[in-house]
């Protein structure tokens, strides 16, 4: 009888210990392929589909939508169909890029030998020595670390048929032994002469086939060449020659978003809190994006010692120039976009605001300084607020900078932003006028060190050449980190970007 194989729950983006099941696509008794999406399920970065790496029959859903899933544990089982079987073709993928299976590492096929089937998996095990396999779109095998990590495997079940499943950090591919996967490890690091790079996961390779990037010239950021998910996606989103100049990969703290409260659980609305006398009328557990929001802004607020400076600007020049382009362009950049275009240009003048403080084991610290922006933009969605970043910022015209706003939150709005787009900010830039307020003492995005609000744009007084007059009047706030820069540095960079919106025209000399 086939042996039953345990799909575990992969690390969904760097370092996440779980997720929330929205969905299932499938149910028990299906016949599935390999690279089928399984189940939808939600993170702290965004809701992704989760592909399966087996093909057979669906024997068991762990989990029950609505349920938060911990990473490396069971997320569904399947069924081998039979070799030779006549749902054998029907089951087996077109191409052999699929995540590796039990017999990668070497252990007997089902089959016998020199068939086609057996061949076809002998190809695709020299295709998949590089890398382990067990890892969704090139989030697994972490680079910088002389050994993978181990989690504890799960008790194999006592269902029909015997099963197996392995850790998904232990280096082997999913359903295959430890032992093997000890005995592969050193392929783990390696290219393979005359194929792709290093684990490139089958997710991997079709985002980079449908957007046309060669893999073959694209350098791994990960330990031994290793081609991860972000290699691919920073080829996509920005020009080759910006690729060719990044560093080796560092390690991020995830922007904040902030999700709507979990639904209160009703069978629990009972009792009396002992503090207030007043009956609880729900607890709502602190999990998936609001635990990830707690942690982050919570580390903020204890890290990093913030100072806050504010100024009212005269934004009448900035929307008249505006209002004047319009007359010849249909397309004209919105107000964030040049304010957008002003940041970076304070930026390059300020630099020390687009730093991270950087702590050793032995306490001591440093500041990092970016030979680049990348923009985060805080965007208010259904899952909350969330802060992609455009990459290169201070490359792009006050028109692209629009262009990749608008997409950006697109995507953030449908809960597609990937981890790279929503964990690579130096510097984030928050619009919250947009809900009719002028100021607010905001909280640095960790590990940035600053982030600039812009209030509500309304007529006001103003003293215009010793005349009162009505303009369009904002506010705008900064709030800084005190370690890398002094107040003179705040203010500096603030007045930049308030003589901009001022007297834009004026700024158009120097960018």
């Amino acid at each position: 009888m086939s042996e039953t194989r345990v799909f575990l729950l992969p690390d969904l983006g760097e370092g996440l210990t779980e997720a929330e099941l929205v969905s299932w696509h499938v149910a028990v008794g299906d016949t599935i392929t390999v690279d089928q999406p399984i189940a939808e399920v939600e993170t702290a970065k965004s809701t992704v589909e989760v592909p399966s790496p087996y093909a057979g029959i669906v024997a068991e859903l762990h989990g029950q939508p609505g349920e938060t899933l911990d990473v490396g544990k069971p997320l569904i089982s399947v069924t081998p169909v039979s070799a030779g079987g006549p749902a054998a073709d029907a089951a087996a993928p077109a191409e052999p890029e699929t995540e590796p299976s039990e017999t990668e590492l070497g252990e007997a096929l089902d089959e016998p030998a020199d068939t086609p089937a057996q061949a076809q998996a002998e190809a695709y095990r020299e295709e998949e020595k590089a890398g382990s396999g067990n890892v969704l779109i090139g989030y697994g095998t972490p680079g910088g670390h002389g050994v993978a990590r181990r989690t504890r495997a799960r008790k194999a079940s006592a269902a029909s048929g015997s099963v197996s499943t392995l850790p998904l950090e232990d280096g082997a591919a999913d359903g295959g032994t430890a032992e093997s996967a000890d005995l592969d490890l050193s392929l783990l690091r390696t290219r393979v002469p005359g194929k792709l790079g290093a684990v490139i996961s089958p997710l991997v390779r079709r985002m980079a086939r449908e957007h046309g990037v060669d893999l073959g010239a694209l350098p791994g950021s990960g330990e031994g060449g290793l081609i991860m998910r972000r290699d691919v996606e920073a080829a996509i989103s920005t020009p080759a020659v910006e690729e060719r100049a990044a560093a080796k990969p560092r390690p991020v703290a995830e922007p904040a978003p902030v999700s709507a409260p979990a639904e209160p659980r009703s069978s629990e609305v009972q009792g009396v809190d002992a503090r207030t006398g007043l009956g609880i009328a729900a607890r709502t557990p602190v999990k998936g994006v609001r635990k990830v929001v707690a942690t982050n802004m919570a580390r903020s607020r204890s890290e990093i010692p913030e100072a806050t400076v504010w100024v009212d600007v005269d934004a009448t020049g900035l929307m008249e120039l505006r209002e004047g382009l319009k007359s010849g362009s249909s397309q004209v950049p919105g107000l964030l976009a040049f304010i957008a275009r002003f940041v970076t240009a304070g930026l390059k003048k300020y630099p020390e605001l687009n730093t991270r403080i950087e702590t050793a084991e032995d306490g001591s610290q440093e500041i990092v300084s970016f030979d680049g922006v990348n923009l985060g933009i805080a965007a208010q969605t259904d899952r909350g607020l969330v802060v992609p970043s455009v990459r290169a910022a201070e490359k792009l015209t006050a028109r692209e900078l629009d262009a990749e706003i608008r997409r950006l939150t697109d995507v953030a709005r449908q809960g597609k932003a990937t981890p790279t787009e929503l964990g690579s900010g130096t510097f984030t830039l928050n619009n919250y006028g947009v809900f009719g307020v002028d100021g607010s003492a905001a909280i640095i995005n960790h590990p940035e060190v600053a982030i600039l609000g812009v209030g509500r744009i309304i007529d006001k007084p103003w003293v215009v050449n010793g005349e009162l007059a009505v303009r369009k009047v904002t506010e705008l706030t900064l709030t800084f980190d005190h370690r890398v820069c002094d107040g003179g540095t705040a203010a500096g960079f603030l007045r930049f970007i308030a003589d901009a919106i001022e007297n834009p025209k004026s700024l158009l000399v120097d960018i």
